[in-house]
């Protein structure tokens, strides 16, 4: 290649590790590129590696996302990011086993990647797997237990207040909340939905917080619980729900009382989930979760202290839960 560009080995070699410019005209590296793709000449990403003492892999290590529907968009976003930046990423999911997860990181150390990025599929404090003390590591969707690594979470009060605005900006004022789990998603959903009613002067009634898990079926019964007997001008106009398989179950619950959504009931969801949210009758609001943006952002921290060699900070970077409006949201019947 360098005698069909007319130079020498190292102005091919500065072209293509980085270092042509402010060593190398711009005309000299068109020819060098030029001869390069009529070679059709790939550099080596093993001799880069040793001579950079990089890999341009990072490992991703998971509980259960590769192996479910509902957070795959978190590893498309590092993916995506990673590529973007010539690296691979290189995935190992645990299925929720904490021996495997050590292992899995003893493993990616030792194929020498240049960073690790450990992902949970729901928000959680996570005690890390062994071994990411010897490496650059963020953290998608979890927190450290001990606090001592950067972590990229969804801003999950703030997605709860969005939530139930979109219920009080539609004039709602006897609203509840239905589903959810002993975690910390369920926490502060709930305390962003108390912030909300707060801004209207209400306060949400004991009875009108129904906590009975993240499933169809609990939505179902939570549905029933708000709604089967009450008057229609005691029982809630408006619902949200811990996620959308929760508001699936209202839905069906909603059905069978004789209720019409949103014409009797509007409905909130939580997730968009994919394949499901939108395919619901009528088509579901919700608050989508940022997996795709947590993974986008989780790389880049990733890849920055990679390229400059330097630790990122030991901070949490909470992601902004949009909004989806669709049609289980209208005004309240006595408006």
């Amino acid at each position: 290649m360098a005698r069909l560009a007319g130079v020498s080995h190292t102005a091919v070699s500065f072209v293509f590790n980085g270092r042509a410019d402010g060593n190398l005209s711009a005309e000299t590296q068109r020819r060098i590129r030029d001869a390069a793709e009529r070679l059709n000449y790939r550099p080596n990403p093993v001799a880069r590696g040793l001579r950079s003492r990089r890999t341009a892999v990072i490992g991703m290590v998971t509980d259960h996302i590769a192996s479910t529907p509902f957070a795959g968009a978190l590893l498309r976003g590092a993916m995506r990011t990673a590529w973007e930046r010539q690296h691979l990423v290189l995935t190992v999911d645990s299925a929720g086993s904490r021996e495997r997860e050590d292992a899995a990181v003893a493993e990616l150390l030792d194929r020498r990647v240049d960073g690790i990025i450990y992902a949970a599929m729901s928000l959680r404090k996570a005690w890390l797997p062994a071994g990411l003390d010897q490496c650059h590591t963020v953290l998608a969707n979890c927190l450290p237990a001990d606090g001592s690594l950067p972590a990229v979470i969804p801003a999950e009060r703030a997605g709860g207040r969005a939530a139930a605005r979109l219920l009080l900006d539609a004039g709602h004022r006897r609203v509840a909340l239905a589903g959810g789990l002993d975690d910390i998603a369920s926490a502060e959903r709930l305390g962003g939905f108390r912030d909300a009613l707060r801004t209207v002067g209400l306060k949400p009634a004991p009875e009108s917080v129904v906590r009975t898990g993240g499933e169809i079926a609990s939505g179902y019964r939570a549905a029933r619980r708000l709604l089967d007997g009450v008057p229609a001008n005691e029982r809630p106009t408006g619902i949200v729900c811990y996620n959308d398989r929760v508001a699936a179950g209202v839905l069906l619950a909603a059905a069978r009382l004789g209720l019409d959504v949103p014409a009797d009931l509007s409905l909130v969801g939580y997730d968009d989930q994919e394949h499901m949210a939108a395919f619901l009758d009528p088509p579901l609001t919700t608050v989508a979760l940022p997996h795709e943006a947590m993974g986008e952002v989780a790389a880049a921290l990733l890849l920055d202290a990679v390229e400059t060699g330097t630790p990122p900070a030991v901070e949490t970077t909470a992601l902004p839960c949009p909004t989806v409006s669709r049609g289980s949201v209208g005004p309240p019947a006595d408006r």
